[in-house]
């Protein structure tokens, strides 16, 4: 399981995918996002802009990211 830790409030879906290093640019990230192939707290999740706060936790290709606070 990768975890980011947060610098700010929130960090948004796409750019926690590729911080996490599962994707290599913000366009595979939306593409993963848009396809329905990311979900966030076990719900599919369709919006790259999605913010993610401390505690949620985000599955893509058989990988899991935690954020924390």
């Amino acid at each position: 399981m990768n975890t980011i830790k947060l610098r700010e409030e929130y960090i948004k879906l796409g750019q926690a995918l590729k911080a996490s290093g599962l994707v290599d640019s913000g366009v595979a990230a939306k593409y993963a996002i848009e396809d329905g192939l990311v979900k966030v707290n076990g719900q599919t999740e369709y919006q790259r802009g999605k913010k993610l706060h401390g505690g949620d936790v985000v599955e893509y290709d058989g990988h899991t990211i935690r954020i924390e606070e």
